[in-house]
């Protein structure tokens, strides 16, 4: 840890916070110079072609805090307010004089710019802060050696050591749940079909009768039915 952290009160308990999150002050000596403070944070990019570099912020002399690493370009993590309303003349185009003249009304315009931060002992707890918000806590599956874990897959490994994984999360149990169901449906229209043939027996002659299950039977369809768990599709007749 830099000297700088062991003086003021202040700076040393940012120094305590930086030990504490495996924050590093990587800052040059020209940096230093110039009044810029760079830190480099156990997080691991999740950026394409940026896969294997550690997060870094900064805090300039200018009043800004920056995120050095994240994107195409450095971003401001200043907070934001509106800038004050500045007034334009409106115009319209006038075809007789080919021009645009003024309506006499003015248009109101306002700008979104960044809170400056002026001291730096400020700027540090402010960066501090916005990190356990914004990288630490929403990702806080990534910060073990800065490598990055799915999130899912982070929920099913914490669910197999605790003893509480179950295999496709319920949806084998919804899927027997299915298949007792239908298999009372089937039951119930077999037994409908029953008494229906029975009835049909009583109702005509047995050379009739014989020739009408002949006929059903040859225009019979099998028709198989299916359901959707997860997006995957189970065959359950």
């Amino acid at each position: 840890m830099k000297a700088m952290y062991k003086g003021d009160e202040r700076y040393a308990k940012i120094g305590v916070t930086m030990d504490l999150l495996g924050i590093k002050d990587v800052s040059t000596t020209r940096q230093e110079k110039n009044g810029t403070i760079v830190w480099r944070l156990p997080i691991k990019i999740n950026y394409p072609g940026n896969a294997e570099r550690f997060i870094e912020v900064a805090s300039f002399s200018t009043g800004y805090v920056r995120n050095q690493n994240s994107g195409y370009s450095n971003y401001q993590l200043n907070k934001r307010c509106d800038s004050e309303p500045q007034y334009y003349p409106d115009y319209k185009w006038c075809n007789i004089k080919n021009m645009n003249i003024k309506t006499g009304k003015y248009n109101m315009y306002k700008t979104r710019a960044c809170v400056l931060i002026p001291k730096e002992i400020d700027r540090l707890e402010y960066l501090i802060s916005y990190c356990l918000k914004n990288y630490y806590i929403k990702h806080a599956n990534q910060v073990s050696e800065g490598k990055y874990v799915e999130q899912w897959y982070h929920d099913h490994q914490l669910e197999r050591a605790n003893g509480t994984y179950s295999e496709n999360t319920g949806a084998m149990a919804r899927i027997n749940d299915m298949e007792e169901k239908l298999d009372a449906m089937t039951e119930d229209r077999d037994y409908k079909v029953q008494v229906l043939e029975n009835k049909l027996s009583n109702a005509i002659s047995p050379t009739k009768y014989e020739s009408v299950k002949r006929e059903l039977a040859a225009t019979k369809v099998r028709q198989d039915v299916s359901v959707i768990v997860n997006g995957h599709r189970y065959k359950v007749l």
